[in-house]
């Protein structure tokens, strides 16, 4: 059964969303719906990537437009370097393209850490507190991001936290007046920060093998990163959606408790993730020389990785 809305021909409503979600095509629309004037203002002029479950299918990120798109959603040409090639990606500005790619099953929704009109002033400094797979888990992830508004504080700096709407937690630090290079340099340096505050809970280690059961504070959102945008759903059982909660709450929530079912009726006439954000804050200089005397963490495991493996090969002959 199909219906339309805002002129966007809604087909398969009633069909489950994925396995495991609890949730049709339909709730998936109807939240857009109900959350669309607050989930509108992450995505809008931001190049975005979403993830999409086809029935019967595997899910994907989708970068590059789909050839039959709408010619009214706005879309921009990024240059990606690793592949050597432009890719177009849409701009989800409105509720009609918002319900045109809920249409497309796009469940979550990953929009750059720029906008496209300043592909080079990353607007938010990010913290992924990413906590070990075990039971019990989001709790390390909440004493993890005491840790960075530890380090926050002590940075001059201030920040909002958010669900990832997995296993973990996004710290969000509002920035200005930072190129991509100088934002990478201080989200390392921060994160190295709360790691020095109890070595024994977080760890910045990129490699999985070296964290020991820790909790990751991931600092490589940055430049081409992107991360998923507050109150978009996950491709997870019960759809959970990543939700904005008061530091001083965390301690009384569970990523469970926040799903396409359940978040429109947590909202009120206000927004609590712009209410929770502060004003854009220039990067402190010290923080960002800190930060370049840090190795890349991703050039930084390739190496080790390389190194790991001669030494095994080593050892075996």
């Amino acid at each position: 059964m199909g219906e339309t809305r805002d002129g966007v021909e809604l087909t398969n409503l009633d069909a489950p969303l994925f396995d495991g979600a609890g949730a049709t095509k339909r709730d998936l629309i109807d939240y857009f719906d109900a959350v669309s004037e607050r989930f509108l203002p992450q995505l809008a002029g931001r190049p975005l990537s979403v993830i999409r479950v086809l029935r019967g299918q595997d899910a994907f990120m989708q970068k590059n437009v789909p050839k039959y798109t709408p010619a009214w959603v706005r879309t921009t040409e990024v240059w990606a370097e690793a592949s050597h090639r432009a890719i177009r990606y849409a701009l989800c500005d409105d509720r009609r393209t918002l319900l045109w790619f809920g249409n497309q099953r796009a469940v979550e929704y990953h929009p750059a850490l720029a906008r496209a009109d300043a592909p080079d002033r990353q607007t938010h400094l990010i913290i992924d507190l990413d906590p070990p797979e075990d039971d019990g888990s989001f709790g390390l992830a909440v004493r993890a991001a005491a840790l960075v508004r530890e380090a926050l504080t002590a940075s001059g700096l201030t920040g909002a936290v958010k669900t990832s709407g997995a296993k973990g937690l996004h710290v969000f630090v509002p920035i200005r007046d930072a190129d991509t290079e100088q934002v990478a340099a201080a989200t390392r340096a921060l994160a190295a920060r709360a790691e020095r505050v109890d070595p024994a809970l977080a760890t910045t280690a990129f490699i999985r093998e070296d964290r020991h059961g820790k909790v990751f504070l991931d600092a490589t959102r940055a430049g081409g990163a992107t991360v998923a945008a507050a109150y978009s759903p996950r491709l997870r059982p019960g759809v959970p959606v990543s939700f904005p909660v008061a530091w001083d709450d965390l301690t009384d929530i569970t990523p469970a408790d926040f799903t396409i079912h359940t978040a429109p009726a947590l909202l009120t006439a206000a927004d609590p993730w712009a209410d929770a954000l502060p004003e854009p804050q220039p990067l402190p200089p010290d923080l960002i020389d800190e930060g370049r005397t840090i190795p890349v963490a991703r050039v930084a495991a390739m190496h080790e990785g390389k190194r790991r493996a001669a030494a095994r090969r080593k050892a075996e002959s």
